[in-house]
């Protein structure tokens, strides 16, 4: 059992009680809770030559389970590694202001497809200017919506090609040492978002806090104009693949992982964090920890789960699923082979490849353990299951 389980399993009864959540938030707060138990049901593997057997639990599979993310999450990051072009690229990262959080939470869904797109046209809009680059570069973006203390923090972080593909399909590089203009990217950015925004309020197409007016929104959005907003351009990476690695840590298993968790008794759980505000000695984050009360950590856990459907990954530009062609075109013109098909991985080659014992041997003799009964799910608390007590034989 891991941390975040054992956190639902203990307090999320109490915290149901009195919190109104929706469907989908519930969801997961159950599917965590029964991960890998009698709940979901499973079946017995045992030794051929009758040394051993044991009981092997279903898997909830939801993509806030810190117990499932693991093998989706490195799915995920092959198929992207044998498409990356071995170029250099950029890690850039957008924040939208907290003064917008209150109309984040009741218009997520819009508010953060138009995220996503005011990115992209201000990025791409940028590098078909000659004076930058010239050319379609291709894009990776991944939306995250929480801070290292679980906090809402909406914002995307993209991996973008120093390069692209120019209107004669040709290749050319970026050959300067940054990507472009960082205050003219922000202040791009800062003006698509506002605008459409701005648009939806003024059609009434987005839904207000109670008792707040469209000139309330106007003003705020006025001066939200004339501020700065976070967005920053990382260092130029020779390969973009230890990005790539960093953007597959949030895709899936939720907004914190089970090794920042110290300790978790008296209804209170402490967990590990990283104060971007503050640096050490070597000007890295300052490393603290936090005391939230169980409750406020489910509440807060369950703030980013995102509804089914939800997309968090997009990619644009040469990197755009549509474009394959085009990926392989410049392929061609880096010397690189064409993208290749992979297969599905196991979750047996999964544990294997991290260097764990075979999953399905005999700890005693090494023979592959063979399947035998099924034991079926319940969903009711009330039902009764009986379980198979699992031992060594004699």
């Amino acid at each position: 059992m891991g941390a975040i389980q054992e956190i639902f399993q203990e307090y999320y009864k109490e915290y149901e009680k009195t919190h109104t959540l929706p469907k989908h938030a519930r969801d997961a707060a159950n599917k965590i809770k029964k991960c890998r138990t009698a709940a979901l049901g499973g079946h017995v593997q045992a030794c051929p030559e009758e040394h051993y057997q044991r009981i092997w639990y279903n898997s909830c599979k939801h993509r806030a389970c810190t117990q499932c993310s693991g093998i989706q999450i490195e799915e995920w990051l092959e198929k992207q590694r044998v498409r990356l072009l071995d170029i250099d690229h950029f890690h850039v990262v957008f924040t939208i202001p907290h003064q917008l959080n209150e109309l984040w939470l009741l218009n997520t869904e819009i508010m953060s497809k138009i995220f996503f797109e005011s990115v992209k046209k201000s990025l791409f809009g940028l590098l078909k200017n000659p004076s930058f680059l010239g050319a379609s570069p291709g894009m990776i973006a991944t939306l995250q919506t929480w801070g290292q203390t679980l906090y809402l923090h909406p914002h995307i972080h993209c991996l973008i090609t120093g390069g692209g593909l120019t209107d004669t399909e040709e290749w050319k590089n970026s050959n300067k040492d940054y990507l472009v203009p960082c205050k003219t990217l922000m202040e791009i950015f800062r003006g698509k978002y506002i605008d459409e925004l701005h648009k939806l309020a003024h059609k009434n197409k987005i839904k207000r806090p109670e008792g707040m007016k469209y000139l309330e929104i106007h003003d705020l959005l006025k001066k939200l104009r004339t501020k700065n907003w976070n967005v920053r351009i990382m260092e130029r990476y020779t390969h973009g693949e230890g990005v790539i690695t960093y953007l597959g840590r949030y895709i899936r298993g939720g907004c914190i992982s089970n090794k920042r968790i110290i300790s978790i008794k008296n209804g209170e759980v402490i967990f590990k964090h990283q104060d971007n505000k503050e640096t050490d000695e070597k000007n890295k984050a300052k490393k603290k920890t936090m005391k939230l009360k169980a409750e406020e950590f489910i509440q807060r856990f369950l703030l980013h789960i995102p509804k089914p459907g939800t997309k968090v990954v997009r990619y644009y530009g040469i990197y755009a699923s549509s474009k394959e062609k085009s990926l392989n075109k410049c392929r061609e013109l880096l010397g690189v082979e064409k993208v290749k098909t992979i297969k599905k991985i196991t979750w047996q080659e999964y544990c294997e490849k991290k260097g764990e014992k075979h999953p399905e041997e005999c700890p005693i003799c090494g023979t592959k353990l063979i399947r035998k009964e099924s034991i079926m799910s319940y969903y009711k608390p009330s039902d009764r299951l009986e379980t198979i007590k699992v031992e060594k034989a004699s």
